[in-house]
């Protein structure tokens, strides 16, 4: 909808090569667009394989590229765009930074870190996943977020009981059991969880891993599910540069009870979006996007969004 609603504003058909695992959310959107009294071909889904997409991509109708997805796929379908010239933007996946600073009030930090990770079961490409807290907060921090953890309640995500979902698929689970895994066998802790959910469906408790190095497996992974990566740093400094040392740049948090020194420190955060004392959101107004391997480009923020596949040009004219 990010992609599709303002290119319909320009008069941009869309052509949709959905995830492999949402068909029915593709089809229910090509059919809400339908009903809505879009003209026929504003947006067509297209049920292709994912090596039939380079030869769309090439195809000369084609005149621009949006991905959202992962950053391999991102370098794939980046590569081929760029090789026929045709306008792309990558929304790319993000191991966000959660940064909690000393001076933080550590219940509001523990309130909305469960929220931020455990949003759709951590399955968020802007949900934090690594968290960096202070020295003299760190064991507080890790206390009362397990406690949340521990309340969370797995069951069947269509009853209002259930506060723990499966992940998305059995494959999915399947790469977070051997992220954890590695990440343990790298020298990682295990404060909270990786303990098996005996239910039908891919459940994985939510997981608190603590004494990540850097060369561990983890350290550059983005983990898309319910695992916490918990970091200790001792000054702000150490907060920013262990922040910076990411891959990904997607989004962030940073909590102070002073927003000034909040702000400095987000300033220096290398990432496409950052928030201060306030969850990450998404709003039409505001532009969505990332830096490094998070991708390039932006959505929705206004004009940016209504341009980016706009094609602006220079026409001038003389009496003379």
């Amino acid at each position: 909808m990010r992609v599709f609603a303002p290119n319909f504003i320009l008069g941009n058909p869309m052509i949709l090569k959905h995830a492999s695992n949402t068909p029915s959310s593709a089809v229910a959107f090509e059919k809400l667009v339908k009903d809505s009294g879009a003209p026929d071909g504003s947006l067509t889904n297209l049920f292709v394989s994912y090596d039939q997409v380079s030869e769309i991509i090439a195809d000369p109708r084609v005149q621009g590229v949006a991905l959202t997805g992962s950053k391999r796929g991102g370098e794939s379908v980046a590569s081929v765009a760029g090789k026929y010239l045709k306008k792309n933007t990558m929304e790319l996946g993000g191991s966000d930074a959660f940064i909690i600073l000393s001076d933080a009030n550590v219940d509001k930090a523990v309130d909305l870190a469960k929220d931020a990770r455990m949003s759709n079961t951590g399955q968020v490409c802007t949900s934090s996943k690594r968290f960096i807290v202070a020295e003299n907060l760190y064991d507080e921090f890790l206390e009362k977020l397990k406690a949340r953890f521990e309340k969370l309640v797995p069951g069947d995500p269509m009853d209002p009981n259930t506060t723990l979902a499966p992940v998305n698929s059995e494959r999915a689970k399947k790469k977070l059991q051997e992220q954890i895994d590695k990440a343990i066998e790298g020298g990682a802790k295990v404060y909270y969880g990786n303990e098996p959910i005996d239910l039908p469906g891919q459940f994985l408790q939510p997981t608190i891993l603590t004494d990540i190095s850097e060369d561990n497996p983890a350290f550059y992974e983005e983990m898309f599910g319910p695992v916490a990566q918990v970091f200790k740093v001792g000054s702000d400094e150490e907060a920013i540069e262990l922040a910076n040392n990411s891959e990904l740049g997607l989004g962030g948090i940073v909590l102070s009870e002073d927003t000034n020194r909040g702000t400095a420190v987000a300033e220096k955060i290398q990432t496409g979006m950052i928030f201060v004392n306030t969850p990450l959101v998404t709003l039409p107004e505001l532009p969505f996007g990332g830096v490094k391997g998070s991708g390039y480009g932006r959505e929705l923020g206004g004009k940016l969004g209504l341009t980016t596949f706009a094609n602006e040009k220079l026409l001038a004219t003389s009496d003379n």
